[in-house]
C-alpha cells in the first residue's frame, strides 16, 4: 500500500499569482470610481460652507432688519381698524415663521459645518428639504402679501419710507465705519 500524497499541480504557484491579480484588479476598479466622486464631494463642501456663512451673515440679519425696523414702522403707520389688524396678523405669522426657520437651521448648522470641512456627518436631509420649502413659501408670502401692503402704508408719507431707509442704512453702515477707522 502506498501512502503517498498526490503531487501538487506544477502550475499551482502561477494560479496563485493569477488569483491575486483578480483581487488587485477589483480594488483598482473601485479606485477608478474615485475621481467621479471627488467633484461632487468638493461641491458638497462648497455648498455647505456657503450655506453656513450665508445663513448667519445674511438671513439672520435680514430677519432682524424686518423685526427691528420694517415691522415696527408698518405697525406704527397702519390705519387703525382692519388695516392694523391685518398688519398685526401678518407680522405675527412672519415672526413665527422666522423662529421656525431659524430652529430648523440650528438643527442643521453643526452637521453642515462638518460637511464644509469634509468631515463625515449625518445631515438630516428632511430638514434641508423642510428649510428650503418653508423658506420659499415664507418669502413668497412676504413678497405677495406683506411687502406690497408695507409699501402702501409707508408710501402714504415719503418721510416714513425715508426714515426706514435711513434706519437700515445707519445700522448696516455704522459697523463698517467703525471697523474702517481701526484699519
Amino acid at each position: 500500500m502506498s501512502t503517498s500524497t498526490p503531487a501538487a499541480s506544477p502550475s499551482a504557484p502561477i494560479q496563485d499569482f493569477s488569483q491575486c491579480h483578480i483581487g488587485i484588479v477589483k480594488k483598482l476598479d473601485l479606485l477608478a470610481e474615485l475621481p467621479a466622486l471627488l467633484a461632487p464631494a468638493a461641491r458638497a463642501r462648497e455648498i455647505a460652507g456657503t450655506a453656513v456663512d450665508f445663513f448667519r451673515e445674511a438671513i439672520f440679519e435680514h430677519h432682524l432688519d424686518e423685526e427691528r425696523d420694517l415691522f415696527p414702522a408698518v405697525l406704527l403707520h397702519a390705519e387703525k381698524g382692519n388695516e392694523l389688524d391685518t398688519v398685526k396678523a401678518i407680522i405675527k405669522r412672519l415672526t413665527d415663521e422666522h423662529r421656525a426657520l431659524e430652529g430648523v437651521w440650528k438643527r442643521l448648522e453643526s452637521d453642515l459645518k462638518k460637511v464644509a470641512k469634509g468631515q463625515v456627518s449625518d445631515v438630516n436631509v428632511a430638514d434641508i428639504q423642510r428649510l428650503v420649502v418653508q423658506y420659499r413659501a415664507h418669502a413668497q408670502y412676504e413678497e405677495t402679501e406683506f411687502l406690497p401692503l408695507s409699501e402702501t402704508i409707508l408710501g402714504r408719507n415719503a418721510n416714513h419710507m425715508a426714515a426706514l431707509g435711513l434706519s437700515l442704512h445707519t445700522r448696516h453702515m455704522l459697523p463698517q465705519v467703525i471697523l474702517s477707522s481701526y484699519i
